[in-house]
């Protein structure tokens, strides 16, 4: 799509471009396509003359200093609600595969361990967490925690949520949600579902205190980013038995180290990255990235602009300066 209107040129490598190959090329181009590794900094833009515009192929960018972007008059664009479901559906999946140990089950039967055990069924084995009709924390009710809490209307759950600003009246009866503060919700709930992107003031959200306010019998689920959480802190809580469990998809060193420990506990479920990760989701976000660089391109706004104020600095285009 981007080839009719843009010389491309592609990283092929698996791994992201190191960091000088990033500066260098950055001198050289008019446009970005950056992933969540890439980071796009002051130091970046400075160097960047020709950069008008970094189109981010996932729906947050904490990877990328957006104010000083729009102080330089750079579009920044991301490519949300194409990923909604998909994220969804790795949430739910990932919080009933901590709740009834389906990992570590797994893990059981190949291991030999359940042979070893002489008996196909005991009333002990591999006991989980029921989650029909428990009480569901939703933090951060966007685009992906209204799609969880649709789902977790099907589980007949109770669902408490918390962000900064309340949903309308009609929008709570819809989803059937309950608003509360965070600490209510973490005293309340039986599962704990993470969906704010990483700010200032998002960063280590859930810390000590957090998880000690938490049921010892709840569950932890963040598919939103891994900095939100106190790793530290999770690890010690998933050890000492302050909550039940967790389930990860992000990480705030990724990729995760081997010997991390969290990989050591049997009572987190571990994924990597990989909330977005079907085949038709990633499809409709590279769609949608080559969509912003075209109406920019035409000298049109595109269609999921993250910094808006942008336009009062340089209308879109390329030969508007």
């Amino acid at each position: 799509m981007i080839e009719e209107y843009y010389d491309v040129e592609v990283w092929d490598k698996y791994t992201p471009p190191p960091r000088d190959v990033l500066l260098q090329k950055a001198r050289e181009v008019d446009a970005l396509v950056t992933l969540l590794t890439d980071k796009i900094d002051k130091e970046l833009l400075d160097n960047a003359p020709r950069l008008r515009i970094v189109a981010q192929y996932a729906v947050g960018y904490d990877n990328i200093d957006v104010d000083y972007a729009t102080k330089r008059g750079v579009y920044v664009t991301n490519t949300p609600g194409v990923l909604t479901d998909a994220t969804a559906d790795l949430t739910w999946a990932i919080l009933l595969a901590a709740a009834r140990r389906v990992v570590e089950a797994d893990k059981f039967v190949r291991s030999g361990d359940y042979w070893k055990t002489g008996t196909g069924w005991h009333p002990m084995m591999m006991l989980g967490a029921h989650v029909t009709g428990k009480t569901l924390g939703i933090i951060g009710m966007g685009r992906i925690g209204r799609a969880v809490a649709k789902r977790a209307k099907g589980f007949g759950m109770r669902i408490l949520y918390y962000q900064r600003h309340r949903l309308p009246e009609d929008v709570e009866r819809e989803l059937g949600a309950k608003y509360v503060d965070l600490e209510t919700l973490l005293r309340e709930s039986d599962f704990v579902s993470i969906h704010v992107p990483l700010t200032e003031e998002t960063y280590h959200m859930i810390g000590e205190r957090e998880l000690r306010l938490m049921k010892r019998s709840a569950v932890l689920v963040n598919t939103a980013r891994g900095a939100v959480v106190d790793t530290n802190a999770l690890v010690k809580a998933l050890k000492e038995g302050w909550i039940a469990a967790a389930a990860l998809d992000v990480f705030e060193q990724e990729p995760l180290p081997p010997d991390h420990p969290l990989t050591k506990l049997n009572n987190v479920v571990l994924t990597p990255h990989i909330g977005s990760a079907t085949i038709e989701t990633r499809t409709k976000m590279a769609e949608l990235v080559a969509e912003n660089l075209i109406a920019f391109y035409k000298g049109e706004v595109p269609p999921t602009l993250v910094n808006k104020e942008v336009v009062k600095v340089r209308p879109p285009g390329f030969g508007t300066d």
